[in-house]
């Protein structure tokens, strides 16, 4: 049976800045118990799971490890950079931007696990955001994970095990990280950014410990200003017209963000392409590369369509945050606010409505999530959850 290591709830200690340890935060046990594997043969296992929250740093983690596997020696700081540069060639990471991991990518990782390393100790495959490959994907990773050729280790990223099938997580070791708290994360984006400690806090606080996340906010005036007014928008719904103006104003917001995020890197990764293949800017494509083109436009797209799911789902996390204060308020706790700068609006709504009203809103919350996932369409999603905020009963 696979084992599993949970780090301890307590407060952060600090890791030790030793490279390549030194990026990841708050998650001292986690290291100790991955810094003993990479050093003692027989710690190791061949296939590791890394699970936390979002933001609790499953990545940083995992290249951390990749690095210190792949060194010859503690002190080979030579390889470890070119781990976490993304240029060791023995370390083959798997990173999606679309909604699923494909077949094929995971055939190809499997065929990449079999190589020996050709300069390191280890040959590792990483794949980030594990819990994005459905059933038929995850077959294919069953038998590479079970008998793993000697010299190659698996490091797969996931928030949780319930993400994967039990028979992933049956031949895996799994790693739980510990969720950092609040002070924790606006210690570490004030030391990242420079801002100002009182920024730092709130942005720790607004997204929920994301350390990811933390930075933009604390970073990015306009991230901030959207997310305080996405909430009094929907605050301020009173009937369906609300409902249906903000649904739209959500959806627009969402995606002039993801366009945003996503043109430069399209432009760039066309213009490479061009230069690849030999043909200039502003000159014509030649009808025989019109194929890699479109493909390549596929592949954008796909990616698009997850950066706005991603953006969605933060509001819908933004939300959740909203009426979960309400209940606390409702419950008599406010001493432990995510949206504090709201208490009066919050106090007001808490004392106007019963707390079996705000638990529906709540639970349409959750079914929205559900429903995004199954491909239905975001503005008619977000109009029936408003809905239900108005009114209180799910339409």
């Amino acid at each position: 049976m696979p084992r599993t290591d949970d780090a301890p709830h307590v407060a952060a200690q600090a890791v030790p800045a030793e490279f390549p340890w030194g990026d990841v935060w708050g998650q001292y046990a986690a290291v100790e118990t991955l810094r003993a594997a990479a050093s003692d043969p027989a710690a190791l296992s061949h296939a590791w799971l890394i699970t936390g929250p979002p933001g609790s740093g499953r990545s940083t983690l995992a290249y951390a490890f990749a690095a210190a596997l792949v060194a010859d020696s503690p002190g080979d700081e030579n390889a470890m950079r070119q781990v976490l540069a993304g240029t060791h060639p023995d370390v083959t990471a798997l990173r999606t931007d679309k909604v699923i991991i494909t077949i094929a990518e995971a055939r190809a990782l499997v065929e990449r696990s079999y190589f020996a390393p050709s300069a390191g100790r280890y040959r590792v495959i990483v794949v980030e955001d594990a819990d994005r490959m459905v059933e038929r994907t995850s077959n294919v990773l069953l038998k590479a994970l079970e008998e793993p050729p000697e010299q190659t280790v698996w490091i797969l990223c996931a928030p949780s095990e319930a993400d994967l099938l039990p028979t992933i997580r049956s031949r895996v070791r799994s790693l739980r990280l510990r969720e950092p708290d609040v002070a924790d994360v606006a210690r570490l984006i004030s030391l990242r950014t420079g801002v100002d400690a009182q920024i730092a806090e709130q942005a720790a606080r607004h997204a929920q410990r994301h350390i990811g996340m933390a930075q933009r906010l604390a970073t990015d005036d306009a991230a901030r200003r959207r997310r305080d007014e996405t909430l009094r928008a929907v605050l301020g719904v009173r009937g369906v017209s609300d409902a249906v103006d903000v649904a739209g104003r959500i959806i627009q917001a969402a995606t002039d963000d993801a366009k945003a995020l996503t043109a430069e890197r399209d432009a760039a990764e066309r213009a490479s392409l061009l230069r690849t293949v030999g043909v200039a800017e502003g000159q014509a494509v030649p009808p025989a590369l019109r194929t890699q083109i479109s493909a390549l436009e596929d592949e954008q797209k796909k990616r698009a369509t997850r950066s706005l799911r991603d953006g969605i789902d933060r509001v819908l996390t933004d939300l959740q945050s909203l009426f979960r204060d309400v209940v606390m308020l409702q419950f008599g706790r406010g001493d432990a606010l995510i949206n504090a700068e709201l208490r009066d609006e919050l106090s007001a709504l808490a004392d106007a409505w019963p707390q079996a009203r705000t638990l529906v809103v709540l639970d349409h919350l959750a079914e929205t999530r559900q429903s995004l996932e199954r491909n239905v369409a975001p503005l008619l999603a977000l109009e029936s959850l408003l809905v239900t905020v108005t009114s209180g009963r799910t339409p």
